[in-house]
């Protein structure tokens, strides 16, 4: 279906396709030489788009780019703050994060609007704003893209790491349970190595797109057993902490920006609506997505960790019971034995076979976008026009796989992970470049007091940012030496 493919998420269980980034890529480079005359020049009237997604598509997009392996840390991530603090420092980060995305959005019209351009992606924003920057900056510009897409690029490998480390320790949870053992999960590795490097030879999505849907689907039930698994005893918060450990703050603060960012698919998203201007605003798709996303993880962190405490592991799914019947269905089948027998399934196994299945999927999806930077942006422009250019992509795509691979089994740490891969490129991607494009593009164009507020306020998001950066990737690498000595 169309409208299943227009979303470029990395950070899903739901994902839908990626294509949508490379045919925004293709439609950007013939955009380029269209520049209209009129002064009064509105991007949003000059976009075509084949096909453009409605408004609650849209929003659709984003809760189901958001809604993957993020939420499931989600409780981890509480451990680490206590309750109370990470209740309100996920609604804090959830605002500072909105704002900062519609910031990036107001730039990219306004910069759209001056170079009479329909629209333009990530990398391309902050290279046109730092050229219309103080000179300082202005040095910098044609390095910027470049800079862009290299977090863009480390961010999508790390997610897929982060699957990696997922589907294996799911694998590893289900074959231990069955024959009560207890194998290394760098052994479920390397089981699933060959059919990842599969599924990323797969060149078109549309092939992909079914097993997507599914993907989908399989996530949605799963998160409705998930749910009856928290909740299926009273919630109390005893022996829970209100408020954690300074130190272990950083591991919070990546946790939450790895699973609240959507930065690398706003841009995208927003240039294929068919009404892009109702993207913004006080109650425009961004925010009612962004309050819902924000109220559906501040839920499963709250709960998931007073359910599980101080046990809760780096997926929730990995604290489910093991040795369970299929407790639902006898409460629902009373005593019918014989259906008992034919439905001893297990319920907790079943999830996280299911999640493993739904996130190997997406591993294919959010390499993509690694591999369509890598190719199409770098390798592919080196070698040239060659007979042998598809097995050079092949060999590009099977070392990408092989990168990931090789990172997960060297600190297979799912919590980690995740922690260090959100300090180290959401920092930046989701604070520090939108407030640096926005002091950018409006440099020369404010004065007074609203020059002094747009300096403050950006200052502040850029030195969050770096902040976050620097302690967040410090303590994530630090706990992972500390894993590895033991």
């Amino acid at each position: 279906s169309t409208d299943m493919t227009k979303n470029g998420h990395s950070n899903t269980a739901y994902v839908s396709d990626h294509a949508d980034k490379l045919e925004l890529a293709e439609k950007g480079q013939k955009n380029k030489a269209i520049v209209a005359k009129d002064p009064d020049y509105n991007p949003y009237h000059n976009r075509e788009v084949e096909h453009p997604t409605t408004n609650s598509e849209t929003l659709f997009h984003l809760l189901k780019g958001s809604l993957g392996t993020g939420i499931l840390a989600m409780p981890n991530a509480f451990r680490n703050s206590g309750y109370i603090t990470g209740s309100i420092g996920t609604i804090v980060i959830g605002f500072i994060c909105t704002y900062c995305i519609h910031q990036l959005v107001k730039a990219e019209f306004e910069l759209c609007r001056r170079k009479k351009m329909p629209s333009m992606n990530y990398p391309a924003v902050a290279e046109t704003a730092l050229g219309e920057g103080p000179k300082f900056f202005r040095s910098m510009a044609p390095y910027i893209g470049t800079v862009v897409n290299t977090f863009l690029l480390i961010y999508q490998l790390g997610t897929c790491c982060v699957y990696v480390v997922f589907v294996a320790s799911n694998i590893k949870a289900i074959v231990d349970a069955v024959g009560d053992t207890n194998i290394d999960v760098r052994l479920c590795m390397i089981i699933i190595l060959l059919p990842l490097i599969l599924i990323n030879w797969v060149r078109n999505l549309k092939y992909l797109a079914p097993f997507s849907t599914l993907a989908n689907a399989i996530t949605m039930v799963s998160f409705g057993i998930i749910c009856y698994y928290i909740f299926r005893e009273p919630v109390t918060t005893e022996g829970k902490d209100a408020f954690g450990k300074p130190e272990n703050f950083p591991l919070f603060f990546g946790t939450v920006l790895f699973a609240l960012e959507a930065i690398g698919v706003i841009l995208p998203l927003e240039n294929e609506m068919k009404t892009p201007q109702k993207f913004g605003g006080s109650c425009g798709v961004l925010n009612v997505s962004m309050v819902l996303i924000v109220f559906l993880y501040v839920g499963m962190g709250l709960f998931g960790y007073l359910n599980y405490g101080s046990a809760v592991l780096g997926s929730i799914t990995l604290n489910m019971p093991e040795h369970e019947m299929w407790v639902l269905v006898k409460d629902l089948l009373y005593k019918s034995s014989d259906l008992m027998i034919a439905l001893s399934l297990r319920l907790s196994m079943c999830v996280k076979g299911m999640l493993a299945f739904a996130i190997y999927i997406t591993h294919g999806l959010a390499c993509y976008v690694a591999i369509d930077i890598t190719w199409n942006d770098y390798v592919a422009k080196r070698l040239g026009p060659q007979r042998n250019a598809l097995f050079w992509e092949y060999a590009v795509r099977t070392i990408l796989v092989l990168m990931t691979f090789l990172l997960a089994v060297a600190i297979p740490n799912l919590e980690l992970f995740i922690s260090l891969f959100g300090a180290l490129c959401l920092s930046a991607l989701g604070l520090a470049f939108p407030a640096l494009i926005q002091i950018c593009t409006h440099w020369y164009h404010t004065k007074g007091l609203s020059k002094a507020w747009l300096l403050l306020s950006n200052f502040v998001l850029i030195i969050v940012g770096i902040l976050g950066l620097v302690i967040g990737t410090y303590t994530s690498l630090k706990e992972i030496v500390l894993t590895f000595s033991e």
